[in-house]
């Protein structure tokens, strides 16, 4: 894989490659040519995307001429390619057709060369979905191959187990983290003490790969510019926030008194953050439904913007959690005629994915959103018109 940020990949980088003699690997693999539309090239190119996602990730480069008995870039040559965009909406419906489950977080670069041709670049990230088989046109081709050092090869009885079994174990640690953290929150065990006894408001962005055990992310570009971390879930001014290096990784609170706070952002080591308000929900058992919605529609997207400069690996799961909200309905006056209280104390909202980085944080909160008035005993929330575009009322 190219040591770049896919969007910043250039000709030079390229190049870089045919001057170094960077040979195939567990982790590159270079074509002449796209795959065409013949049943034996798309067998081929899901196999070849379905082994980087069983194995490391990958990229899998398109223009480049490689001798095929070293794997060794002979010349970069390019492609001629009319319309891009078509080519990768072909590719892409054949990876969603043709491989199951579906991997998240596939990207495309396009380079631009100077002989006028072009580069394609498919990265496709490890995946902890895996593993994922070829099923081609449902004919029960039924293949499951994965990556090494040599090339791709169809997985054995023990390599499927053992990817079976991580798979398994990651899902559950991810669950298991999130169901941990709110009893911590339940028993005050908080990385520093919250100045409200109320309800909470608890938010946490988990990428999939935090649980790889060697996972960890340079969070000083982070911490040496605080705005970044300054976002709270409620708004109390960036510029009043406090902020420090502990033991999980960098922490920014609102101060209320020594020691206490009125919620904070936790980034952690490994890419998870997590936010916690105790401020918002304090007072009258009342969800002020719209400003919710505002600040976490503004803080999710100020905290996917952080791990995207730490270049964190998607999907992002997003986990929304309101504690103590028995007893809690609508504030808003013209909602108060058809809203119940809500009948228990914890909501644990739907969870959200996150695939890429451009996704439309108003569309894919949606189901939070609409799990919170349904809670308030209302149809959906009504800050979406009927086109499902979010509108503050």
């Amino acid at each position: 894989m190219i040591a770049k940020n896919l969007d910043q990949i250039t000709e030079a980088d390229l190049l870089d490659l045919e001057n170094n003699s960077v040979a195939e690997s567990k982790t590159i693999e270079y074509k002449q040519e796209l795959p065409g539309n013949s049943d034996d090239d798309k067998k081929e190119f899901l196999a070849d995307v379905s082994s980087f996602a069983n194995a490391s990730g990958g990229d899998l480069i398109f223009g480049i001429i490689e001798d095929r008995d070293t794997g060794i870039p002979e010349r970069l040559e390019g492609l001629e390619i009319a319309n891009v965009d078509q080519e990768i909406l072909r590719l892409e419906s054949s990876m969603r057709d043709g491989i199951e489950p579906r991997i998240w977080g596939i990207t495309f670069r396009d380079v631009d060369l100077s002989n006028s041709k072009k580069v394609l670049i498919i990265r496709i990230p490890k995946s902890w979905r895996s593993p994922h088989r070829v099923s081609f046109r449902g004919r029960g081709h039924g293949k499951f191959f994965l990556r090494s050092t040599n090339g791709k090869h169809p997985m054995d009885v023990e390599e499927l187990r053992i990817a079976f079994n991580l798979s398994e174990t990651i899902t559950e640690r991810i669950r298991n983290f999130r169901v941990d953290r709110i009893a911590k929150i339940f028993a005050n065990e908080t990385p520093v003490p919250l100045y409200f006894d109320s309800a909470k408001i608890v938010l946490r962005l988990i990428p999939i790969g935090s649980f790889n055990p060697a996972q960890s992310y340079n969070i000083g570009e982070i911490a040496s510019d605080h705005v970044k971390m300054m976002i709270q879930i409620a708004d109390y001014g960036w510029n009043f926030n406090e902020s420090r290096y502990n033991f999980d990784g960098f922490l920014t609170y609102y101060p209320m008194e020594k020691d206490k706070a009125a919620s904070y952002v936790q980034l952690f080591k490994n890419g998870i953050i997590e936010a916690v308000d105790s401020e918002l929900l304090r007072q009258n058992k009342k969800i002020p439904i719209t400003t919710l919605e505002t600040k976490l529609l503004d803080s999710v997207s100020s905290y996917l913007s952080i791990l995207k400069i730490l270049n964190v690996e998607l999907p992002i799961f997003v986990f929304l959690t309101l504690i103590g909200v028995r007893g809690y309905s609508m504030s808003e006056m013209r909602y108060w005629h058809s809203a119940y209280e809500i009948d228990r104390d914890t909501l644990l909202l739907p969870e959200i994915l996150i695939e890429s980085f451009d996704d439309e944080v108003k569309t894919v909160l949606r189901p939070c959103f609409d799990s919170i008035w349904n809670a308030c005993g209302l149809p959906r929330s009504l800050n979406y018109d009927k086109d499902g575009n979010w509108k503050k009322r």
